[in-house]
This record gives structure tokens, C-alpha cells and sequence, in this order.
């Protein structure tokens, strides 16, 4: 974990693959492509899934609305992948059940038979059967449903987990195999043997350094950022990405106070919308709106707020308004540009591409966090093939990632996605006064757990520790703004920093942390 031992090896070293990007695909190739035993570096221009892959809906699914749109395809994949991700990270996803609410006569056998297709599909990696709720029983299960109109509902399963919690869990267990990853560190330019990829130069964004790295493959997972890379290796060359934004909003509990998350099957833009507990907290969301111009903190927009509001309020009794929202997050879709005519966002499918260059740039695009094991698997095959390496079989399908342990549960635990490292957090607390107590018992979240965000987690920012490796800013932007000042103070202790670090991250954490409530 020392960052400068870690730079010192990146020019020394000739590796078998660079990876560019540090999102949900990235981390998933550098599991594999590690623990195939290749010398594996990723390299991250901010932090580990600052991007789109801290801002999902939290779900791992199968994708029951791709079933209605027909890509069976996509959707046996994503339920096979489910289902591994459940065996291999037990710490991190959960069985979460779903109601969808009916309110005419027909709904209710409409979607019994849809969801029966779904389980079926999954088979042996079910998660339980999807069965017909009557309305006295759908009132139960959901008391803060809307009743007027309520003919009853339909229950069915699917997983749920903390995205950014798994995105670090993920880069621990490709370092547990040998792989080097490392954060704020920008791919500016791609190195060429004649016409031929072999390498990268790369930035450190903490010191301004340049660095020169050889590698015999490098692949581009940078997401919505994808185009960037691609125009260094092709200049000119049209956009790959229709970059798409859905937010979410966060909701107190009393909003949804069962276990059971809503799933609204068609909003008035033909898409599906979620209320689904998450943290103690409520999940809302999402929105499908194309946008001109990715970045790196999209911003939610006033219509697509208005939107979830409205839409959350016909299935809820109590309408929610902002002030009810605790926090509100936008991420943008990586979505592959469609071949031929123009399609709306919603109908752009979720399933991957891998694109390789001419000089040998591969490239992966689409996809979502269920898949991104199997969009590592193809991606490294690829790239063994490219770049002559010795073949060796993918182990990801029964691999269990870093913290593996079977006994913790992530809704009632808030440790949980530490899995086996638990314990060495709670132990930390005991060791100096500094790390004893909570940081925010609202929100749960221990002291110690900056310390090891810190120690452990390659945490360098107060944003990283307050929006990634623990979820305030995601859960509750006010009261992570709150605790800001200590976190800051711990770091800077860890860190060796002076008052005038502390000062500027809280400058920037606030600027940041602005765009996720309102005024």
C-alpha cells in the first residue's frame, strides 16, 4: 500500500497488461488478469469507481426489464452472474425482495407469469420464488404503499450491495494476487513500437510527475471516458458512448419502513423505477436522459428531480418532497452507441463490446456492475490472444473475493462489507484514543474506519472516505459535511499533512458535496 515503493516499480517494471480506469470493468479485469498470475498494473485518474460505478441503483439483478424488452440473452448472463457474485461475495450482496404493486385487474397475472420466466432462467442460482400477493397481503408487506386502487402484487427476488464497497473489495483482491493498482494517476498518452501499442504515459496527479510505463497489452475500461483514450491511439475517430444520466435520491426510512423494496414497472417515460432500503436509508430512483457532455460530478437535473418525486409519490402515501431528500447523486451510463438509426436511452442495450484497434488498443464498453466479471473474463481473453501471453484458464467464477465470510450481514451490519476485516477495524478503535468512538452514529460509521480507509483502502481525499469508502455522502450530504472537519484531521494525522491540507479539502469536499442536497 505504500504509494511511493508503488511508484518507484511502475517505471522498472515491464508488465503483461496496463488497465486504464478504475471502475466496476477496470477492477473486474485486474482480478482476473492478477489472478491468472500476468503482471497486472491499473491505473486510475481520480479514485477507485469515482465515477459512474459508485452511483448504481445498488442492485445486482438479472434485468427483468430487458426481459420485456426481449434480450433474453443478456438477461440469462446477468442472472448467472448474479448468482456468482453471491457465492463469491457473501459480505457484500444480499437477497433483497421486491413488490411490484398492481393496480388493474390484469397486472397481477401479467407480471406472476413474467417473473415465473425469470426464475426459471435463473435455475439452480435462484434466489427464491416470485409469487402473487393478494391486497391484504401486499398492504402488509408494504403499509406506505399507496392503497387507493390497490388490486394487490407480485413478490420476486433479486440482489442488492454497495457498489463503491465492492469496487475497493475488488481492488484488494486483485492486489492479494499480485496486482498493482493505484489512484490518482492519469493515462495521458498512449507509447508506440512503430504503429503498435506498448505502453502508457501516465501522471501522477499528486506531484505533477510524468511517468513512462511499458506493457505488452492496454486495455481502455475508462467508461464514460472511453472516447478520451480512443483519441489518443486514433485521433478523429467518432464517439463510442452515448453517455446517459440517472439519478437517484435518497429517502429516509419512515418512507419504506419494511424490508421490502418497490419496483414500479412502467414510469410515464416507459422506464422501471426502485424504492429500495438501503443503509437504513431509501434508494429512489432512476432517470434515462441523454447527455452532451460527460464528467467526472454530473449534476442532477431540476426535471429529473421533480420526476423521481413525482413518480415516488403515486406508489407512496406519504409524497416526498425535497425537503424529505437527504442526498441526491447522478451518474452517467457508459452506453454503446447504437448501430444505424437513433434509439432512446432506455432501449440502448446493457451488454458489452469489445473493441481492439489496429495498433492494438483494446477497449471495453458497456455493460453494467452484474456482468463485470464476465466482461473481465472476455476482456482478458482478448488480451492474452493480443498480446501473446502464456494461456491460462479464468478462475473468477468460483474465486471468493478479498474479506470472504459467510456470517455477516450486510442490512443489519454496518461492518459487513468488510467482511474478515472487520475485526482488525473494531481492534483499531482500541489502539489510540484518536480512533475511538463514532464519527457519525447516525450514519453508523466508526473512526477507525478513516484510519483504515487510509492504512489499508488507498484513501488519499476527505471525499474519498466520505462519498467511497464509507457512503455519508451518498446517504446523508448535510450530515457528512458535518463531519468533515475530523475526518480531515484524522487524515492529516495519518498522513503527515499540514493545517493547510486540512483547509483545502474541506474547501473542495464542500464544493463537491454542494450538488448533493438542496438549499
Amino acid at each position: 500500500m505504500e504509494r511511493k515503493a508503488i511508484l518507484k516499480r511502475l517505471k522498472k517494471t515491464e508488465w503483461d497488461i496496463v488497465i486504464v480506469g478504475g471502475g466496476a470493468t477496470g477492477l473486474g479485469c485486474a482480478v482476473d488478469s492478477a489472478s491468472r498470475g500476468y503482471k497486472t498494473l491499473l491505473l486510475e485518474q481520480i479514485d477507485f469507481s469515482k465515477g459512474t460505478s459508485s452511483r448504481s441503483t445498488k442492485l445486482v439483478h438479472g434485468g427483468v426489464r430487458y426481459l420485456q424488452q426481449g434480450d433474453v440473452s443478456l438477461v440469462f448472463e446477468a442472472l448467472k452472474e448474479r448468482g456468482l457474485m453471491f457465492k463469491n461475495a457473501p459480505h457484500l450482496v444480499t437477497n433483497q425482495s421486491f413488490i411490484i404493486p398492481t393496480y388493474e385487474w390484469w397486472g397481477g397475472p401479467f407480471y406472476t407469469v413474467g417473473l415465473k420466466v425469470y426464475d426459471l432462467m435463473a435455475g439452480k442460482l435462484g434466489l427464491g420464488p416470485s409469487k402473487h400477493l393478494s391486497r391484504e397481503e401486499a398492504t402488509e408487506a408494504l403499509p406506505t404503499v399507496e392503497q387507493q386502487g390497490l388490486k394487490g402484487g407480485v413478490i420476486y427476488h433479486d440482489g442488492q450491495f454497495d457498489d463503491s464497497r465492492m469496487a475497493i473489495t475488488l481492488a484488494h483482491t486483485a492486489a492479494d494476487y499480485g496486482a498493482t493498482v493505484l489512484n490518482y494517476c492519469k493515462v495521458t498518452q498512449l507509447l508506440k513500437d512503430g504503429e503498435l501499442i506498448n505502453g502508457v504515459i501516465a501522471v501522477n496527479q499528486e506531484t505533477g510527475e510524468e511517468m513512462e510505463i511499458k506493457s505488452k497489452v492496454v486495455i481502455n475500461a475508462t467508461g464514460v471516458f472511453a472516447d478520451e483514450v480512443i483519441q489518443m491511439d486514433e485521433p478523429g475517430k467518432p464517439d463510442m458512448i452515448t453517455p446517459s444520466q440517472g439519478i437517484h435520491l435518497i429517502l429516509d426510512k419512515s418512507f419504506l419502513p419494511n424490508t421490502h423494496a418497490i419496483m414500479v414497472p412502467h414510469t410515464s417515460d416507459g422506464r422501471v423505477m426502485f424504492a429500495v432500503p438501503w443503509h437504513n436509508h431509501v434508494v429512489v430512483g432512476t432517470t434515462d436522459t441523454l447527455i452532451e457532455n460527460h464528467s467526472l460530478e454530473p449534476v442532477a437535473l431540476e426535471s429529473e428531480v421533480d420526476f423521481v418525486l413525482e413518480t415516488a409519490g403515486k406508489y407512496l402515501v406519504k409524497q416526498p418532497t425535497r425537503a424529505d431528500v437527504l442526498s441526491v447523486f447522478a451518474g452517467l451510463r457508459p452506453l454503446a452507441k447504437p448501430e444505424g438509426g437513433k434509439k432512446a436511452t432506455k432501449e440502448i442495450s446493457r451488454g458489452h463490446k469489445i473493441l481492439i484497434s489496429i495498433s492494438g488498443l483494446i477497449t471495453i464498453i458497456g455493460g453494467k456492475w452484474t456482468t463485470y466479471r464476465r466482461m473481465a473474463e472476455d476482456t482478458i481473453e482478448k488480451a492474452i490472444m493480443l498480446g501473446g501471453l502464456p494461456e491460462r484458464e479464468c478462475i473468477t467464477r468460483h474465486l471468493p473475493v478479498h474479506g470472504y465470510r459467510m456470517d455477516l450481514d450486510p442490512i443489519t451490519d454496518p461492518l459487513a462489507p468488510y467482511g474478515l476485516d472487520k475485526e482488525e477495524i473494531i481492534a483499531l478503535s482500541e489502539e489510540e484514543n484518536n480512533w475511538e468512538g463514532w464519527l457519525s452514529e447516525k450514519l453508523q460509521i466508526r473512526k477507525s474506519q478513516v484510519a483504515w480507509a487510509v492504512r489499508k483502502e488507498w484513501a488519499r481525499t476527505v471525499e474519498d472516505v466520505l462519498a467511497r469508502r464509507t457512503r455519508a455522502l451518498f446517504l446523508d450530504a448535510r450530515e457528512s459535511i458535518r463531519i468533515a472537519p475530523v475526518v480531515a484531521a484524522l487524515m492529516a494525522q495519518e498522513l503527515k499533512k499540514d493545517r493547510e491540507w486540512e483547509k483545502q479539502q474541506l474547501e473542495q469536499y464542500t464544493a463537491v458535496a454542494k450538488n448533493y442536497y438542496f438549499e
